[in-house]
């Protein structure tokens, strides 16, 4: 009787997340098929599931691939500022991180306290400061001032902070007695036991540079520079609205993100359920 209580539980609970998964990935369907119809039609019903199945077809991808030049050009834009922020942010968070952690030295909760402030305040209050810095750096329109201040993000200082807390200092200590330089300590034995928190942190770094808006539209002046957001956006405007075009090109913008999440889920789940909870 108990047995088949607990079936009865854990089939209510599969359930229910099946119920949750579709509610999640509606929108994503409801995209899917609307960038199949043609733009009369999403004019004259808008984005739903009301639609004639004569009318889907593959001719917003066609265009978008053989006609819409401008596009591919955005799309490597974002791909090449999404990769290089990701290496960059990895590579120069994870070490300050680590630094937060494992060594003692002066200072070291001051700049930890900066860290937490600096990721409490909201990046709209800091995109003046910034703007003015690139100005002065002579930077705008270049993909350095879209890229330079997520170079070291607080969220991933911080993130890289904790899981680092829990990583065993008697392997430093061996490695400094075998001769290893401090360097060679975090690249050869350190940094991959951070292999999880790498990948949870590569996926939401590019999350976060993919889609990003605001401050790419701020830097960058020329169309040819835009990033995928910022140039579907420009798709949108008062003398005419390619919708068709739009959403079509907007599911294109998912595949990158999947590609992202399948090569690194093995260690997503694990990276984030370790980094939070060291203490």
């Amino acid at each position: 009787m108990k047995k088949k209580k607990n079936t009865l539980v854990v089939w209510l609970i599969n359930i229910g997340f099946c119920i949750i998964s579709f509610i999640a990935l509606f929108p994503i369907l409801n995209l899917l098929i609307s960038s199949l119809r043609p733009s009369s039609e999403l004019m004259r019903n808008g984005i739903s599931l009301v639609f004639d199945p004569s009318t889907l077809s593959f001719n917003n991808y066609t265009y978008i691939f053989t006609q819409a030049s401008n596009y591919w050009g955005w799309y490597m834009n974002s791909l090449t500022i999404s990769a290089i922020t990701i290496i960059l942010s990895l590579f120069f968070s994870s070490m300050v991180g680590y630094a937060l952690a494992l060594y003692d030295f002066k200072g070291r909760n001051v700049i930890f306290g900066f860290v937490l402030f600096i990721l409490m305040v909201p990046f709209e209050i800091l995109m003046l400061p910034l703007f003015q810095l690139m100005i002065s750096l002579n930077l705008i329109n270049t993909y350095t001032a879209v890229i330079l201040p997520a170079v070291v993000a607080p969220v991933a200082v911080f993130f890289f902070r904790q899981y680092a807390i829990g990583l065993p200092k008697e392997l430093m200590d061996a490695a400094r007695i075998d001769g290893a330089t401090e360097y060679g300590i975090f690249f050869k034995i350190m940094l991959p036991l951070m292999g999880p928190s790498m990948a949870a942190m590569a996926i939401l770094q590019g999350l976060g540079s993919w889609n990003n808006f605001l401050w790419p539209l701020i830097v960058l002046r020329s169309n040819d520079m835009f990033t995928l957001p910022i140039g579907l956006a420009t798709l949108l405007t008062p003398y005419g609205n390619n919708y068709d075009v739009l959403i079509a090109g907007s599911v294109m913008t998912i595949i990158p993100i999947i590609i992202l999440f399948i090569f690194f889920q093995r260690y997503f789940v694990a990276g984030l359920t370790v980094g939070g909870v060291k203490g």
